[in-house]
């Protein structure tokens, strides 16, 4: 099943399906978006996006501080940006810049659901072909 539908998605994204697997924040995004989606404006890369959101293979969070059992500090994807809200989120230019302050506390992450690792990864199937 994923070797179909990851063939069967735009360069675009693909860019998010990647993103979303790194558990980057939306701004990494712009790198691996196709040549000609890089100069769109943000709320037609929403467009390419919530679809991905919708079938259930990305969630959208808030990057949190962590800190781990042995007391170390660090970060992890936090809060659910509910689904109503995304829109008005995603035409925020701003969540599609790394932060001036380099605190990434609170910025707009792509993460992949359980839906979304079977897109990403080659099941046990497919390498057996």
């Amino acid at each position: 099943m994923s070797e179909r539908e990851w063939q069967a998605l735009t360069k675009s994204e693909e860019a998010f399906m990647v993103n979303s697997y790194e558990i980057d924040i939306l701004a990494g995004v712009w790198g691996d978006l196709d040549d000609d989606d890089q100069s769109r404006p943000v709320n037609e890369l929403a467009g390419i996006l919530l679809p991905l959101v919708d079938r259930g293979w990305i969630e959208v969070r808030r990057f949190a501080p962590w800190t781990s059992p042995s007391g170390e500090k660090g970060f992890q994807h936090g809060e659910l940006v509910p689904r109503d809200q995304l829109p008005a989120v995603l035409e925020g230019a701003a969540n599609w810049e790394y932060p001036d302050d380099g605190s990434w506390i609170g910025a707009v992450t792509l993460v992949e659901t359980e839906a979304g690792k079977r897109i990403t990864r080659v099941s046990p199937e497919e390498m057996a072909e």
